[in-house]
Parts: structure tokens; C-alpha cells; sequence
């Protein structure tokens, strides 16, 4: 799929990829050059009340349990989202039977053909890789996701090396997907975890953004889009109500989640739909192969168009 000038053209902003560290460090830049903001780092959100006024915050600090309160709560707190248990109490998670292992090698350390500026995506039977270049090309980005199972506590762990060449070994890869997998001696291994959409976020002066709305499991590559998606929303619609009174506000919140609610829920079908196509096997897979081939990268990327070509109003 042409990503470079091509679709820079077509939706009037390049595709880019980005560390996710960079994208914090800009974020975080930006909310500590902003006068009005001020940041209270390590709390965890055991509760909120919603009253007249607005709405009550009671958070843990170092063991200290402390109360904020404001006009507005917006739950970004992602897949485990204590926000979002207090306004639906829809239970956990599912885990959606997928690890993804995760790590970035310096770009000196694989071939040429993986420095290129591209996503490469290799697809194979219960499992796909994908890696691109990052921090300016120094670092490939590495991501390898697998059918598999999930008994141990927590959703994020260390891997060894040795564990993900067995998963992705050379009875079922080809040399060069695995001799990028060899250039990492460190991985983090995550479970992926998936929620049904929701048919109502919020409550009052009470929302959610992103994961904590609508988690996405990674095939697409839009679920940090999402949440930057909808956080222009919110702004759109919250910003002439914050001096306005607290029913303004939920009023403005209502309005956000209904302009978000579908669409956020034909990307979560969508990547869906993908985890299926993606790791295909046998007469299937071979028939998706010659579906892509046939379709070619031009027809391919006019299928997404309704993702990338999307505008906030």
C-alpha cells in the first residue's frame, strides 16, 4: 500500500510511525508549556461521585487515600479502566487468545531491507509479524503476535528470546522474519485483551476516552489514533461548555460520545476482522494472498480511506 507521498496527497497528512516514548515526550511537553494544566503523577482512581457540583475523585497515593473534586472526569485510564467500572461495571476484559511479544533493535544490528522507511507486515498461520523504522530510523520497531494462551497473573512479561523463535520457528518462517526476531535479546510479552463496544460511556459530567471506551486489538494500528481522535472531539465539544454550567457539560460529553461511538465501533470490527484474515491457513490463506495480490496496493488503500480520510467536525 503506498504510504509515502501517495497518501500524504490523497489525505492531506503523511502516514507516520512513531515510538510511543516520542509521542509522550511531545504530549507531556506540551501539557507542561500549558498554563492552565498541572500534572499529579503515581495516583490510582479507586472511585468518583457525581453530585450537583460536578464530580468527586478519590484517588491512592503512597498508600494515602485523598479527595478531588472538579467539574469533569474523563477516564483515559485504557483497557483496565477504574473510570469505566464505576460507569458500566461490565467486568474485565476478555483475553482474545493472542500475545503479542514487543522490542525494538538498533537499526545497525538487521539487514538493509529492514531499515527501509516501511511497515512490513509477514503473514502466517495463528501469527504475523510487523516492524517498521522509528526515532528517526535508529531503532526497527518489532512486533510479533501469535495464537496462544494465558495463565500467568498480570498482562505484560518479560520473554526470552528463545521463547519467541520457538513460536515463530522455521517448520512455518522463512529465514529472513526470523533472523529479525534473532536480532533482539530483550522482549516483553503482552496478552491482548478485547471489550465488546459499549452502548453508552458516560454519566453526567462522567466520560471515556479511548481504550478505556473502545480498546482495539491491534490490527489496524489505530488504537493511540483513536484516543488522539478522540480527544479533538471532547475538546470540540466540551471547550464552549467549561465555563458554562455542570449540565452543559454532560450535555457537551453526550454529544462527544455520540459522534464517536460508530465509528470507534466499525475500527474495533474492523481490526477484528483482521485478526481473523491475518493469520489464516492452508486453501484460506492461500486464497487471501491472491485476493491482495489481485487488488493490488492502490484498490487495497482506497479500502481504508474511511479510516485514514476521516476529519474531526
Amino acid at each position: 500500500m503506498p504510504l509515502g507521498e501517495q497518501a500524504e496527497r490523497r489525505y492531506g497528512a503523511p502516514y507516520w510511525v512513531i515510538h510511543r516514548g516520542d509521542l509522550h515526550a511531545a504530549l507531556l511537553a506540551a501539557a507542561l508549556d500549558h498554563p492552565d494544566i498541572s500534572l499529579a503523577l503515581g495516583r490510582k482512581v479507586d472511585a468518583f461521585a457525581i453530585h450537583s457540583n460536578g464530580v468527586t475523585v478519590h484517588a491512592t497515593h503512597r498508600g494515602v487515600t485523598a479527595e478531588t473534586v472538579g467539574v469533569a472526569l474523563v477516564g483515559a485510564d485504557g483497557l483496565w479502566s477504574s473510570v469505566r467500572a464505576g460507569l458500566a461495571g461490565d467486568g474485565p476484559p476478555r483475553f482474545a487468545d493472542r500475545i503479542a511479544w514487543r522490542a525494538t533493535v538498533p537499526a545497525e544490528a538487521v539487514a538493509s531491507e529492514f531499515r527501509a522507511p516501511l511497515v512490513q507486515l509477514w503473514l502466517g498461520g495463528d501469527s504475523h509479524i510487523v516492524h517498521y523504522p522509528v526515532n528517526a530510523g535508529r531503532t526497527i520497531n518489532i512486533v510479533a503476535i501469535a495464537q496462544d494462551t494465558w495463565r500467568q497473573p498480570g498482562w505484560s512479561l518479560a520473554s526470552e528470546p528463545a521463547e519467541v523463535l520457538a513460536r515463530f520457528s522455521d517448520r512455518s518462517w522463512s529465514p529472513q522474519p526470523r533472523a529479525l526476531l534473532a536480532a533482539s535479546t530483550s522482549w516483553l510479552k503482552w496478552a491482548l485483551f478485547d471489550r465488546p463496544p459499549l452502548r453508552h460511556w458516560g454519566r453526567g459530567p462522567v466520560t471515556l476516552l479511548g481504550d478505556a471506551a473502545h480498546p482495539m486489538l491491534p490490527f489496524l494500528a489505530q488504537g493511540a489514533a483513536m484516543a488522539i481522535e478522540d480527544a479533538a472531539v471532547l475538546t470540540a465539544c466540551i471547550g464552549p461548555a467549561v465555563t458554562a454550567t455542570t449540565t452543559s457539560i454532560a450535555t457537551a460529553m453526550r454529544n462527544y460520545e455520540a459522534k464517536r461511538r460508530p465509528r470507534t465501533a466499525d475500527i474495533q470490527r474492523g481490526a477484528r476482522i483482521n485478526a481473523t484474515l491475518y493469520h489464516l491457513r492452508g486453501p484460506p490463506a492461500h486464497l487471501r494472498n491472491l485476493a491482495l495480490a489481485t487488488t493490488g496496493g492502490d484498490r487495497f488503500l482506497r479500502r481504508y480511506d474511511w479510516i485514514y480520510d476521516w476529519k474531526p467536525t
